[in-house]
């Protein structure tokens, strides 16, 4: 007995048989088909944006379409994750700290995720042992399988139900034969074996090689990297071939026969100039188009209307990549931080910045400036000229804050276009409090604790914490925007909603003093003197925000305050 039938059958944990698998009140299997999308030979390939992108096709099809990430780290979420080892750090606007192809998710399907599109080996462990402890495993010893693998289904079926998605996209994080992923290719593999193979289907995303002194492409490691995932009992349905250049015939004839995958369902996903080309190839390669048909989508297509929707998406994924990569002016844009060797940590300003200056008809060059070489002023002014704008990101601790400082410092000073992230924002009241208001002494209380004058201080809720995790201010918040000000101006309302991680705040003891010398706080929490916004009259963009504003810009829909950086940096440019 396999499939629904088996589904059926089962209520959760029993002592009479094998299985546990709950299914949550209201599921009816079927209903929701699932993709799930894994990685083979190296990690890194972009499973995301193939997700993501493949995603998109099927969403302007009319299906309802939800993604999910599992990542197999035993954290509980992404908070406590350096960004020299994982990448930015995402945060949705219900507070989750997760992995940066959420963003990706966000921007490609124009949707805010929750808690629900994300999935960690430690939040599914933490699940495992409160439930042993609660008994709800009815005395049984727990394992792997079906326990922990019961789980992993358990958190699908519940997030099919809640989004009332026609298609689950599942990316399986990591590589094929990592062992900290292992026990969620297994819980896959049991899902197509539960749900009927009608109902889940297998892409996967695998690299092929080019060494340079053979001088031609090797498919061998694809292979091997696709048997493993074929001996762990998973046969993929569709295999995204990537590599530097457009792979050959005769690979993907060779990795076809490997894999026992149609030649028409193995595709070749070149290295592109921009992500969002990637859509149009996968379109133009029919992979949206046998989706369907294998997870017998069809019926639920109203074809005439979806197929104008779907060109219409094409279309505007290829005018927006040619925007992207076209010639344009170029705009030197200087992001000054301290994780500049990891671009991937700057993932979401960098796709704020592409999607202001396609709507501006701009190219943004980005020059990265590593803070911690900076000294002070006479180094920041060495590193920083010739540049249009320059942008203060996010971080934690106490190395390369002086060059952060000296960075505004320079931007206020030679009236060069500024926009301070959420440390940006923090900074920025040092800078203006020492140079401005003759605070020679101030600094941030999580830099100096003994600092003569503490105008960036811990939030109050913070005070009483202990601990890294889960600790901040996080999530989507509400602003009140001050009326006649840069920030009024350009949001056009008098409340917004962003999304915060930061635990210190600009100092409400020393904010009349600070707004007596000339910075003005237009953005604040309501009904809290928490200062969430400054900007500088007079200056040609001198803007800081206690939160960040990249992880909501979406290509069709430029952040305001990032449009408007740009714009500054285009007129510096033309001036």
């Amino acid at each position: 007995m396999a499939g629904p039938e088996l589904l059926a059958s089962l209520a959760g944990a029993s002592q009479d048989h094998e299985f546990y698998t709950p299914i949550p009140q209201g599921y009816t299997p079927g209903r929701t088909k699932y993709l799930v999308v894994t990685g083979s030979v190296i990690s890194g390939l972009g499973k995301g944006i193939f997700a993501s992108s493949l995603g998109s096709l099927l969403q302007a099809r009319g299906l309802v379409v939800a993604p999910v990430k599992f990542d197999g780290y035993l954290n509980q979420d992404a908070g406590t994750l350096n960004p020299y080892r994982h990448g930015e750090v995402f945060v949705l606007d219900d507070g989750t700290e997760c992995d940066m192809d959420l963003g990706s998710y966000e921007r490609f399907l124009d949707r805010d995720l929750s808690a629900l599109n994300y999935l960690t080996g430690g939040r599914v462990f933490a699940q495992v042992l409160q439930r042993e402890r609660h008994g709800d495993y009815l005395g049984r010893d727990v394992q792997f399988i079906p326990h922990v693998t019961g789980e992993i289904k358990s958190f699908l079926r519940k997030l099919a139900i809640s989004s009332g998605a026609d298609l689950v996209v599942v990316e399986v994080g990591g590589t094929v034969g990592d062992i900290e992923n292992g026990y969620f290719l297994e819980a896959m593999r049991e899902l197509q074996y539960e749900e009927d193979g009608r109902n889940v289907m297998f892409a996967n995303v695998t690299y092929v090689l080019r060494p340079r002194a053979l001088g031609e492409q090797k498919s061998k490691a694809a292979q091997l990297g696709i048997r493993t995932l074929m001996a762990l009992g998973i046969q993929p349905a569709i295999i995204a071939c990537r590599a530097d250049e457009p792979v050959s015939e005769s690979v993907r004839e060779k990795i076809s026969i490997y894999s026992n995958v149609p030649v028409s369902r193995v595709v070749g996903l070149p290295d592109t100039e921009s992500i969002y080309r990637v859509p149009v190839i996968l379109h133009e390669a029919g992979l949206d188009e046998e989706t369907i048909d294998l997870l017998g989508l069809r019926d639920r297509i109203n074809a005439a209307a979806a197929r104008g929707k779907q060109n219409d998406l094409v279309a505007f994924w290829e005018d927006f990549a040619n925007r992207i990569t076209g010639p344009r002016r170029e705009l030197r844009v200087a992001i000054t931080g301290k994780y500049t060797e990891v671009r991937d940590s700057y993932a979401s300003i960098i796709n704020a910045l592409e999607h202001a200056g396609a709507g501006l008809g701009v190219r943004v060059s980005l020059r990265w400036v590593e803070t911690t070489e900076i000294g002070g002023p006479d180094g920041a002014a060495k590193a920083l000229e010739g540049v249009h704008g320059i942008i203060v990101p996010g971080g934690f601790g106490s190395r390369g804050i002086e060059g952060k400082i000296a960075c505004v410092g320079y931007a206020r000073t030679h009236k060069v276009p500024f926009l301070g992230l959420c440390l940006g924002f923090q900074v920025a009241v040092i800078e203006y409090a020492r140079n401005c208001c003759n605070l020679p002494g101030a600094h941030s209380t999580e830099f100096a604790l003994d600092a003569v004058h503490k105008v960036v201080d811990l939030l109050p809720e913070q005070k009483k914490l202990e601990g890294l995790g889960g600790n901040m201010r996080l999530g989507g918040r509400w602003v009140d925007i001050k009326p006649g000000t840069k920030a009024h101006e350009l949001y056009g309302r008098e409340r917004v909603r962003e999304r915060f991680r930061h635990r210190y705040e600009a100092n409400p003891e020393y904010i009349e003093l600070v707004e007596r010398a000339g910075l003005v706080f237009s953005g604040k929490a309501p009904d809290h003197p928490i200062m969430q916004i400054l900007e500088l009259p007079g200056h040609p963009f001198f803007v800081g925000t206690q939160f960040h504003p990249e992880l909501i810009s979406r290509p069709a829909r430029p952040h305001p305050l990032f449009h408007s950086f740009v714009r500054a940096c285009r007129d510096r440019e033309g001036a």
